[in-house]
């Protein structure tokens, strides 16, 4: 992949280094010897220091604790501009980078789903064409590290307003091995995780299961889930390398919603009285099969394919209506890229990503099931066609260019069977740029400036037209969207200190301002039952981590962000709530769903008696926001904390077998705080039912049995 980014001055670099602690996502290692970060850049697939990439991008490694836990959230807390908020304790998640994926109006696009955020399995997308992201195959079961870009600068990855979240499941030892991993914990969690990797000749099989249940805390929250996955991979250094994968997976969970402020002080454990009467719920089987090639033509060109097909059956209790999905995702890119020494680098390729399936509507019986009447049938299409441009130039040996473009065309299809002159197609195309530059001042303190920009079409179910004028009745696709388009501005800078003596071993931070001009913003009307193109919005921020080690085995680290996202322009025309002539301005109003603040610190020890333990605590505050336009509905701060014993290295029991353990506690003071928030909430006896209440203090214990080839 391929990133641009910016330049900080030192007097704000200084400010914030003496008043916040911040996570840096760098490897430090206490022996002193210091090892940039490495992502997988281009189609080569040559390994380039993150340290050189011009965004704010972090690189985070999965341990056994995260492992343990189906909880992405916490992979994700220490990484400044990302806000990631389990909704009731499992795997429904609401994630923000930078303020996108915030927008939504109820369980119409809060619960399941994501916006605006892109999101790769070993490359290949769980993002659909439409935008919506669910998280059904991603689990830190099978994951070895998640690479996170918080810009839109992203040119070889797809497109995405909010930025990308990469998960690789590619083992980092390609020698023979095999683990299995159980844990319990809290409210009926169990998790049994089993994977194995076999060298043959030089290429490695490998694969994975997980089987994960939760009885829940509030009623109606409970979940199972089993994922299975597998692959096989050539080299990466040869000439020509191949990889298949295959992925599947059986997601089950049911959905409490959101209560009143009233019911939350009551009774925070309580489903909202609708959902729990309807058992609200999903269930998600998903199977993907892809396949990569890439092959170096000679020493300066490389090319890289991908194809991939994903099947789904989706069913669910949603909104008094059960719901059948079929769908098929398929799409691939390619990729080329052309070294010119000195005079750069060029980049060009493409991608295309296809979905479409029939959809039926049952009504609802008493129990939450199927009843007999059918209400709707219909077939979502949409596809996803993107091309691109980037080329990198560097000036002298410290200065580096880049210079790009991406075009993206997205176009829907709607077909409905009951009621054919619904029929409807429209079609979206932007071209937006990709400028880019670094100025390397040390081989590990960088300077960087970025200008990127995205388009983000309106997800399938925002496209649904508004009953008013009767629009519902004439056209299946709404007539009012238009795409999310944005310019993003940034400017940064990283560094990694190696002191050569003293109690210091490595020092490293890293610091970013932004500034993101969204037009087209998408607003919900009525509670989420259609959405509307309107006004302007500007999303300010800065983001800064440090992570220090320190002789003894302390490493110490921190996060935080500081945003300021604002409506420039949103004038709500109140004939859609049938109030002719009426209008509500909520120009200068916070975005919804995007706090001021949030920061984070985490210390770990691996104290010098013993060469296995690692001790850790943690700290995270998100700062209050609001869950509506209007700014009249107030989720409140709240503030975290989590300890943790893990043994980093295995205890041998000969014959290549070692056995770990990990125990992990959350919400440590047993404080009592709102998870997360339905955005633009329905009103239950006149008052806004917007409160996920969060999980009371919880641990996670864990047994981990490997066997590794050579290993005594």
């Amino acid at each position: 992949m391929s990133c641009r980014s910016t330049v900080l001055s030192s007097t704000l670099l200084t400010t914030l280094l003496l008043t916040s602690s911040l996570p840096a996502q760098v490897v430090t290692r206490p022996d002193s010897v210091v090892r940039l970060p490495e992502v997988v850049r281009t189609v080569a697939r040559d390994r380039t220091s993150l340290w050189s990439q011009a965004a704010s991008f972090a690189v985070q490694p999965v341990d056994d604790a995260l492992r343990a836990s189906t909880r992405l959230d916490e992979a994700l807390s220490g990484i400044p501009g990302v806000l990631a908020q389990s909704r009731s304790g499992g795997v429904d998640l609401r994630i923000t980078i930078r303020g996108f994926g915030s927008r939504g109006a109820g369980d119409r696009s809060n619960a399941g789903t994501m916006r605006g955020i892109r999101v790769l399995v070993d490359g290949f997308p769980e993002t659909e064409p439409d935008g919506r992201t669910s998280l059904d195959l991603v689990d830190l079961g099978t994951a070895t590290h998640l690479d996170v870009l918080r810009s839109n600068a992203s040119a070889t990855w797809g497109n995405a307003a909010g930025g990308v979240i990469a998960v690789s499941t590619r083992p980092d030892d390609s020698r023979g091995e095999a683990t299995a991993l159980a844990s319990t914990g809290s409210f009926g969690f169990r998790r049994a995780v089993t994977g194995g990797a076999i060298p043959l000749g030089n290429s490695l099989l490998y694969g994975s299961a997980t089987r994960t249940l939760s009885d829940g805390w509030r009623a109606n929250s409970g979940g199972e889930r089993t994922l299975v996955n597998a692959a096989w991979t050539t080299p990466e250094h040869r000439p020509t390398t191949l990889g298949i994968y295959a992925v599947g997976t059986r997601n089950q969970y049911s959905i409490p919603g959101p209560l009143t402020a009233d019911q939350v002080a009551a009774n925070p454990q309580q489903a909202n009285a609708s959902y729990l009467a309807r058992r609200e719920r999903r269930d998600n089987q998903i199977i993907r099969v892809g396949s990569t090639l890439t092959h170096r033509l000679a020493d300066a060109i490389a090319v890289s394919l991908s194809a991939f097909v994903t099947d789904k059956h989706l069913e669910r209790s949603e909104r008094g209506t059960y719901r059948y999905f079929d769908r098929t995702h398929r799409g691939g890119s390619v990729l080329a890229e052309r070294s010119f020494g000195t005079s750069g680098t060029l980049l060009v390729g493409g991608d295309l990503a296809l979905q479409d399936g029939p959809a039926r509507f049952w009504s609802l019986t008493a129990a939450g099931e199927q009843g007999t009447t059918k209400q709707q049938d219909k077939n979502e299409w949409a596809r996803n066609l993107g091309a691109f441009v980037e080329h990198d130039v560097p000036v002298g040996s410290r200065v580096n260019l880049a210079l790009g473009f991406r075009w993206d065309a997205i176009n829907y299809r709607y077909f409905d069977y009951i009621t054919p002159t619904l029929n409807a197609e429209k079609d979206f195309t932007r071209l937006t740029p990709k400028l880019g530059a670094t100025l390397k001042l040390a081989p590990a303190h960088i300077l960087f400036a970025s200008l990127g920009g995205g388009v983000e079409a309106p997800a399938g179910n925002e496209t649904d037209p508004p009953g008013t004028f009767g629009q519902d009745t004439v056209t299946g696709l709404n007539p009012l969207l238009d795409p999310i388009r944005s310019t993003t501005v940034e400017l940064g800078m990283r560094r990694l200190i190696a002191p050569s003596g003293g109690a210091f071993l490595t020092i490293s931070y890293d610091i970013a301002l932004y500034q993101t001009d969204v037009r087209n913003e998408i607003v919900p009307y009525r509670g989420g039952r259609f959405y509307f193109t309107a006004g302007k919005a500007r999303r300010r921020g800065l983001e800064a981590s440090t992570r220090v080690a320190i002789a003894g085995g302390l490493e110490i680290g921190g996060s935080l962000t500081l945003q300021d996202h604002k409506y420039v322009e949103y004038l709500v025309d109140s004939v859609h709530y049938g109030r002719a002539g009426h209008f509500a301005d909520y120009s200068g109003n916070q975005v919804v769903g995007s706090p001021k603040s949030y920061m984070g610190a985490d210390m770990h020890w691996s104290p010098a008696f013993s060469n296995t333990l690692r001790f850790s605590a943690g700290v995270q505050t998100i700062g209050s926001y609001f869950a509506d336009d209007a700014n009249a509905v107030d989720i409140p701060r709240s503030t975290l904390f989590s300890a943790g014993v893990m043994m980093r290295k295995p205890l041998s029991i000969g014959g290549g077998l070692g056995i770990r353990g990990a125990v992990t506690v959350n919400n440590l003071f047993d404080r009592k705080t709102i998870a997360s928030a339905f955005l633009n909430p329905d009103l239950v006896g006149g008052k806004p039912a917007a409160f996920e209440p969060g999980l009371p203090r919880h641990a996670i214990v864990s047994f981990t049995v490997d066997w590794m080839t050579g290993r005594e």
